[in-house]
């Protein structure tokens, strides 16, 4: 239960508290906010008590800059009022007719790519960076909000999650997608791993209802046509490119809309992938195939087995020199927090001793059981 009482004084939303504070925020932005945001944009106001509030408009009031936005909120109350402010922006934006998607709009699946985009690509342009890993949790009926609570509820519950704001950023991407306008072209970036290409599909599926020419953008394979060599490694992901490798491929590639009978087909995929409770997936044989949960677990206690015949006396190993170790030794992309994750469980099971805390994976070590 969320202590805290809202109204609508547009373009403003208040927030009353349990203490009498008010939080005032403006809405009228084009951009959505994160909790990062709050105290950058907000005022704070002391009323005497809640009935005032009915009747409460800030114009009136001095604001109490000695509370200001120190004072004490519950991170999910926070995160309910960015979700409140979040909501509003996005009307108020369908209400007033601002568009701010009137550029080319670039969607990929991370926001470090999402970031070199954003540098590698001229003006204009608009880019969207869904915060996620598509290769793992499930991803059941992902297009309705009972998916997305079930994936964040796995997640939350699995993955040392690092960022404290994923379902912020990642309703805010789901948010920009809707926002997109129809006279736009849309340019989907992927490489050939389970996670861009799970995301591919699943933007594909948002995206049914939207009459834009839609353009793919496959960096593995215009890596190859353009870089790679018999020097040259390819490469799997778009992150493994700089920003002037995006910025040429993106220049000299000669882009083709996406026919009706292909979306039809990349959105039947989608369907496919959303009926399943699968947490893994490889991208293997030109398809998203779905991997048991502990395939990877003998793998990393082979990997631990041959670190240890390295060291002088059985010992314990940083986790992040393991996740390290296998990264380099995998052939397929996969997250290094699922390998996390499968460590800890394998620590739980009694397989591996543990040193540390399990916190993050550069805060505990572990070694195998004698």
């Amino acid at each position: 239960m969320i202590p805290i009482i809202t109204k609508i004084n547009t373009p403003y939303i208040y927030f009353l508290s349990e203490a009498d504070l008010v939080f005032v925020y403006p809405f009228h932005f084009t951009d959505y906010i994160t909790s990062a945001d709050l105290s950058e944009i907000g005022t704070t106001y002391k009323i005497n008590d809640k009935n005032e509030f009915q009747t409460f408009d800030h114009h009136d009031y001095e604001e109490s800059k000695e509370m200001g936005f120190s004072y004490f909120v519950k991170e999910e109350t926070l995160n309910y009022m960015v979700e409140e402010i979040n909501k509003q922006i996005q009307k108020y934006k369908n209400q007033k007719g601002i568009d701010n998607q009137s550029d080319p709009v670039h969607i990929v699946t991370s926001e470090s790519v999402a970031g070199s985009l954003k540098v590698a690509l001229k003006r204009p342009k608009h880019v969207i960076g869904f915060p996620d890993s598509f290769a793992i949790g499930p991803l059941w009926k992902l297009e309705t909000k009972e998916g997305q609570t079930y994936r964040s509820n796995w997640l939350l519950d699995h993955i040392n999650m690092e960022d404290d704001e994923y379902q912020i950023k990642w309703n805010n991407a789901l948010r920009e997608i809707i926002d997109i306008s129809v006279n736009v072209p849309i340019y989907l970036w992927y490489g050939n791993n389970a996670d861009e290409q799970s995301g591919l599909r699943f933007y594909l599926y948002l995206l049914r209802d939207k009459t834009n020419l839609i353009y793919l953008i496959n960096t593995t394979e215009l890596y190859e046509k353009f870089y790679a060599s018999k020097e040259i490694q390819g490469i799997c992901n778009s992150g493994q490119l700089e920003p002037n490798q995006l910025a040429f491929i993106f220049n000299e590639t000669a882009h083709v809309p996406l026919s009706f009978e292909q979306r039809s087909d990349f959105q039947e995929q989608w369907e496919k992938l959303a009926q399943s409770q699968d947490v893994l997936r490889i991208w293997i044989n030109n398809t998203v195939q779905p991997l048991e949960e502990e395939h990877y677990d003998s793998f990393i206690l082979s990997t631990i087995d041959r670190l240890h015949q390295k060291q002088k006396k059985q010992d314990f190993i940083l986790t992040a020199d393991v996740i390290g170790e296998l990264l380099i030794e995998m052939e397929e992309y996969i997250d290094y927090a699922f390998l996390e994750y499968r460590i800890r469980h394998l620590i739980y099971s009694g397989i591996l001793e543990l040193k540390g805390v399990p916190k993050t994976m550069r805060h505990y070590s572990v070694k195998l059981r004698s």
